[in-house]
């Protein structure tokens, strides 16, 4: 399986101490050179910093080679990059939390999911305590609606 992130899901996985689930539940994680760089800007948190400084072995860094185009052209680097990433690999999924990257990415037949679906994932395969790292999870600066929050603990209560 080529599954291909962004910057969001795997800083968040960092902030929450779960970032470890990554390779249970994917074994490997391509991610964009520009990815790797969002990763270690001053401007990310230095828990994420210090994480990327090295890379574990199932996190592969790769560059894109795809040219760009008007829909992914609005997106943040990190996206846009993983996107074009994802179509050049023939992906079975991306990671991505952004809606607009989301509907870009769908509407380039690519699968995706997010930090809650990785969760979610996990949840199943009995990997965590769900309510804890929600938790966890609401108390960094990533946003969802509580709704969907509640829908993702009451799947697995």
């Amino acid at each position: 399986m080529i599954i291909v992130s962004n910057t969001s899901p795997i800083n968040y996985l960092i902030l929450i101490g779960q970032i470890d689930l990554l390779p249970k539940l994917f074994r490997q994680i391509v991610i964009p050179q520009v990815v790797y760089s969002e990763l270690s800007d001053p401007e990310a948190p230095s828990l994420v910093r210090t994480w990327i400084v090295t890379p574990p072995d199932w996190l592969k860094i790769q560059s894109v080679s795809q040219d760009s185009d008007t829909i992914v052209d609005l997106l943040d680097p990190g996206e846009r990059a993983a996107i074009l990433l994802a179509q050049e690999l023939n992906a079975d999924l991306v990671l991505l939390d952004d809606m607009k990257a989301r509907r870009a990415a769908k509407d380039k037949g690519l699968s995706i999911t997010g930090i809650l679906g990785i969760l979610d994932r996990a949840a199943t395969q009995k990997l965590i305590d769900l309510p804890a790292i929600v938790q966890s999870l609401q108390n960094t600066s990533f946003w969802a609606s509580d709704s969907l929050f509640q829908r993702l603990l009451d799947r697995h209560s």
